[in-house]
């Protein structure tokens, strides 16, 4: 009895062996690092999700694993993303109603913005309707920030991580986190949920370049 037990145990580990062997690709491949290929939120590795066929940070979930920087998290706490908005051009976006919870010095990204007629803007700013020259110290938030308009008109204090110079502008505008890809919002997706949109005179103000920068803000 013993030997044939044995046997048994030897055949039963040589079938396992060969299982894993020939599913080997398969269990190889159906966890993605940063930048894999992926087709589902399955496809990748850790806390990181399928995001335009590639695997990246999950924004829900704040992980900086594949940016490896010093940029806040697209967003934070109990936020998470409310659906998806598939574009014409084939991209597709995040859709966002809430933004991280605003502390006396929140964290976000500042990115750039012309609120002149023409400009990147596109429509008219909505707290006052109204364009806004580059000289003009004025802001869009994200949605969640942006709060139905309660901030409109408000200065907020906007401290740049880069220089550490600070400087106070005016809300006057949404930066949309739930529409985008059409003419009122100059084509473009909508924004991430931490989004500080600035005019130019912001930027200069805080002494930096185009493009994008960790910030943090608070009421001023």
């Amino acid at each position: 009895m013993a030997a044939h037990t044995t046997s048994r145990l030897v055949f039963l580990s040589a079938s396992i062996f060969l299982f894993n062997v020939i599913n080997l690709p398969f269990l190889t491949n159906a966890l993605s690092s940063c930048n894999g290929a992926c087709s589902t939120s399955n496809d990748c590795d850790g806390q990181l999700i399928c995001i335009n066929g590639n695997c990246n940070d999950d924004p829900d979930v704040g992980t900086q694993i594949c940016s490896g920087g010093d940029m806040p998290s697209a967003s934070g706490g109990d936020c998470k993303s409310s659906g998806t908005l598939n574009c014409d051009d084939g991209k597709s976006f995040s859709q966002f109603t809430c933004s991280p919870q605003v502390l006396s010095s929140t964290q976000a990204i500042l990115t750039l913005n012309d609120f002149s007629e023409g400009g990147d803007g596109g429509a008219p700013s909505e707290c006052d309707e109204k364009f806004h020259s580059n000289s003009e110290k004025v802001v869009a938030l994200s949605t969640g920030w942006y709060n139905k308009g309660s901030r409109c008109g408000q200065m907020i204090t906007i401290t740049s991580a880069t220089s550490g110079k600070s400087v106070e502008a005016m809300v006057v505008d949404e930066c949309d986190s739930l529409n985008g890809c059409d003419s009122e919002h100059a084509y473009q997706g909508p924004c991430r949920n931490n989004i500080v949109d600035g005019s130019q005179a912001v930027w200069d103000a805080l002494g930096l370049n185009s493009g994008e920068e960790s910030v943090t803000w608070s009421m001023a």
